[in-house]
């Protein structure tokens, strides 16, 4: 339990010595911390509360859904925060333990509440043996569309935990459902868990901050065919089409979970893709995504920059803050801050003020340039794909290692016929697309509309 429990040294348990140690005494090690809801001592230790109780989560997560075997009285009592930042389990005598089927079953009905899919829910529980054979279950369906909150949607206040399981707790009364011990186990882990959050963070909640790790696991791990329906039934449509924006839901969630690498998850998709029955239409899905989006990059990119040079042009016509300015827009779109080198340095008060002026009439960024730039920021890169950078790293450099982890996954693709195809398929397409702009612009027509592009958005609407 101690090697499970470990999470990058922030999380341990004390040492027992077998030698001092009988059937009715446990010897442990003596652990000097504070409890997490001491105030006073977490201010003088400077320990972050918000990490703490991330922590706390995570480790509990990853007890409850990889190894199964998990402490299930987390109170304030059985935990400690030590000077250095980490966190200590205590008190061992309430533990539990959940088959994988069991767990992977818990975390497949987490995302069926997350889809509003209750009869699949249902399913669940009566696959886990909650709800006897032969049971009329429609009605159990109904009290579940009635009783359980939107999870994604859903206000702050009713992400509660507790109050969620009141109203699960509500309809498994009401039926006849029969609640095995791991499942109850589960349960109340995690509504104590949530209690302890919420004394030392009033704005924690259990539900939301489990969501990453659900994410996390549900994108990266296909090892078990219930994680695999998890993936699918998450971000693929009834009809077999992607749903874009809850994949990029989805990807934006699991960065909140430690160990999550977005070169991993698309890794998993792209085999998902490849091997899957319907994989011809899922590429046809794709690949109309890929020409609508960069076609409407290049656009918007284009635009963007000449509402720059224009916003130029109307705020002065002093040549040398031109050229700091056009010097200061370079920087931003490479994700340098500009505060490094002589440059920045050889500014004078006035062109600093001037470019301040002008960043603040720059025009706004488009909906296919912001998520460009969040693609580029999932993946680890900052440099030409982000507006930020971190300032202990070179954004040149970040990009090149981004770009690496990428090359293997590059490899698969090349190697797949199909995925060639459509590849050559997407650059015909966006050729065509650049020249019927091109020539339409030369001759002062209006811009193209696209017919497949309306199309793709009221499909990714349904």
């Amino acid at each position: 339990y101690a090697q499970d429990v470990a999470i990058g040294g922030d999380v341990f348990v004390p040492k027992v010595y077998s030698e001092l140690t009988t059937r009715k005494v446990l010897t442990m090690e003596w652990v000097d911390g504070c409890r997490l809801t001491d105030s006073e001592s977490l201010e003088e230790y400077e320990l972050d509360r918000k990490k703490l109780v991330d922590t706390l989560v995570q480790c509990s997560l990853r007890q409850i859904m990889e190894k199964g075997f998990f402490h299930a009285d987390p109170h304030a009592g059985n935990l400690l925060a030590t000077r250095d930042g980490r966190l200590c389990y205590l008190d061992f005598g309430m533990m539990s333990y959940a088959a994988s089927s069991q767990r992977n079953g818990f975390l497949l009905a987490v995302v069926h509440i997350v889809n509003r899919d209750w009869s699949e829910l249902v399913r669940v529980y009566q696959r886990l043996g909650f709800i006897p054979s032969g049971t009329d279950v429609r009605p159990i369906e109904l009290a579940l569309e009635d009783a359980l909150p939107d999870v994604l949607n859903a206000d702050i206040s009713e992400l509660n935990f507790k109050n969620v399981v009141g109203k699960l707790g509500d309809i498994m009364y009401t039926y006849p459902f029969s609640l095995p011990p791991f499942y109850i186990s589960i349960i109340r882990c995690l509504g104590v868990l949530e209690g302890l959050a919420i004394q030392v963070d009033p704005k924690a909640r259990i539900i939301s901050e489990a969501y990453p790790y659900v994410a996390s696991r549900v994108l990266t791990d296909d090892s078990q065919e219930e994680l695999r329906e998890a993936l699918r039934r998450l971000i693929f449509s009834s009809d077999g089409r992607i749903r874009w924006e809850r994949l990029g839901g989805l990807l934006d969630e699991a960065q909140g979970s430690s160990g999550f690498d977005a070169v991993v998850a698309a890794d998993k998709l792209v085999d998902y893709v490849i091997s899957s029955e319907g994989g011809e239409r899922l590429l046809d899905d794709i690949a109309d995504q890929i020409v609508i989006e960069a076609d409407s990059l290049g656009r918007d990119t284009v635009l963007y920059i000449a509402g720059a040079l224009s916003s130029l042009t109307a705020t002065t016509t002093d040549d040398r803050a031109v050229a700091a300015a056009l010097r200061s827009l370079v920087e931003l779109m490479q994700g340098s801050d500009g505060s490094k080198g002589d440059n920045s340095q050889a500014k004078s008060p006035g062109v600093t003020k001037f470019i301040n002026h002008l960043t603040e009439r720059l025009p706004e960024p488009s909906p296919a340039m912001r998520r460009t730039l969040k693609l580029g920021a999932l993946l680890g890169s900052t440099g030409a794909s982000s507006l930020t950078s971190s300032a202990n790293k070179n954004p040149a450099s970040e990009t090149a290692d981004a770009l690496g982890r990428l090359v293997p996954l590059a490899r698969k693709l090349s190697g797949e016929p199909r995925v060639v195809r459509k590849a050559n398929e997407v650059v015909a397409r966006l050729s065509e697309r650049l020249v019927s702009r091109s020539l339409r612009a030369a001759f002062g027509l209006p811009e193209p509309v696209f017919q497949e592009d309306d199309e793709k958005v009221h499909a990714s609407l349904e």
